[in-house]
C-alpha cells in the first residue's frame, strides 16, 4: 500500500480544541519511530529504494530537521505572523544533511529531544494562543497553532507510514 505524497495531501481542521489528543500523537512519535527501527537490519536501514527516495535513516533524520521549522512556526503564530516561514520544498536540507553517514542512535535521540522541547511550548499555550493562526506559504490556508500540532502529527505519520513500506520491500 502506497501512501498519497505529501504535497498532493489537503487538510481540514476541526473547530473545537483537540490539542491534548494531538499531543498525545505528537509525543508518541519518537516512540514509534524508536520501535519501528530498532528491528531494521542496518543495511536496509541506509538503503536508498531508487536514487531519488530516502532510506529509513533519511526519512528519520527528514523528522529531526523539520522540528527546527516546526518550533520556528508556532513561534511565528504567537508573534502574530501573517506568513508561516517558508521551507525548502525541494528538502534540500535533508539532502544535504547526509543522515545515512549517521549514527541512528543520535538521529532518535536528538529527535526525542527537539520534539519534547515543541511539546513542552505547545502544553504551556492558552486557548487564545492555540486558536491564533498565520497563512501556511504553501496550502494558502490559516493555520492555527493547534492546526500546526495536528499538520505536524500528519506529517510524521505519513513518514512513518513511508518507513513501513520501505521495511516492506
Amino acid at each position: 500500500m502506497q501512501t498519497t505524497p505529501w504535497f498532493n495531501r489537503r487538510f481540514n481542521y476541526p473547530d473545537e480544541n483537540i490539542i491534548a489528543p494531538t499531543l498525545e500523537r505528537l509525543a508518541g512519535t519518537p516512540l514509534r519511530l524508536i520501535d519501528k527501527v530498532s528491528r531494521v537490519e542496518d543495511q536496509l536501514l541506509i538503503r536508498r529504494p531508487t536514487p531519488d527516495k530516502w532510506s529509513i535513516q533519511e526519512q528519520v533524520g527528514h523528522l529531526l530537521d523539520l522540528e527546527s521549522l516546526w518550533q520556528g512556526r508556532i513561534d511565528d503564530i504567537l508573534n502574530g505572523a501573517e506568513y508561516l516561514r517558508s521551507y525548502d520544498l525541494s528538502n534540500g536540507p535533508t539532502e544535504a544533511a547526509n543522515h545515512n553517514a549517521a549514527e541512528l542512535e543520535d538521529l532518535l535521540v536528538n529527535f526525542t529531544i527537539s520534539r519534547r522541547q515543541t511539546l513542552d511550548v505547545l502544553a504551556g499555550l492558552n486557548e487564545h494562543q492555540l486558536f491564533s493562526a498565520a497563512l501556511h506559504p504553501r496550502l494558502q490556508q490559516p493555520l492555527r497553532t493547534q492546526d500546526l500540532a495536528l499538520f505536524v502529527a500528519d506529517h510524521d505519520d505519513h513518514h512513518l507510514a513511508k518507513i513501513t513500506e520501505l521495511m516492506q520491500g
